[in-house]
């Protein structure tokens, strides 16, 4: 199967970043009402992190071994699916996690200080999305 960048991010945002930006909002819901400014900046920060994810585990399908990752290492390639390894190439996709990652941190820049360190750990969530090697 062949797919475009875009159509690749299209199927990852309806697929792991669904899932994510479930947890995400669901999760802040549970902790407060949110305005529209606040929805619109979780929605940011959890359409960079599913992407972010995705990226990784292309990255990590190329680069690890099986034991490293708990299942069949190289399988991606192997069944010729599509990935950002794959359309980009690796340094490329390398530098698009981290670029997610910074992404992320940039939509929590909204709530300042007002999250406090519930922000801070959503911004370690997404160091830990991107620095994972697993």
């Amino acid at each position: 199967m062949t797919l475009s960048l875009a159509e690749l991010e299209q199927m990852h945002r309806l697929k792991t970043g669904a899932l994510l930006r479930a947890a995400v909002l669901l999760g802040a819901l549970c902790g407060k009402t949110l305005d529209q400014g606040e929805t619109a900046a979780l929605e940011a920060y959890a359409d960079a992190i599913g992407l972010a994810f995705q990226v990784v585990d292309d990255v990590l399908d190329a680069t690890a071994d099986s034991a490293t990752l708990g299942k069949t290492a190289g399988k991606d390639a192997a069944d010729n699916k599509p990935t950002y390894v794959s359309i980009l190439g690796l340094e490329p996709s390398r530098a698009l996690a981290a670029r997610l990652r910074d992404d992320a941190h940039h939509a929590l820049v909204p709530f300042g200080t007002q999250l406090g360190n519930k922000a801070q750990r959503l911004r370690e969530l997404a160091d830990l999305i991107v620095q994972r090697k697993a």
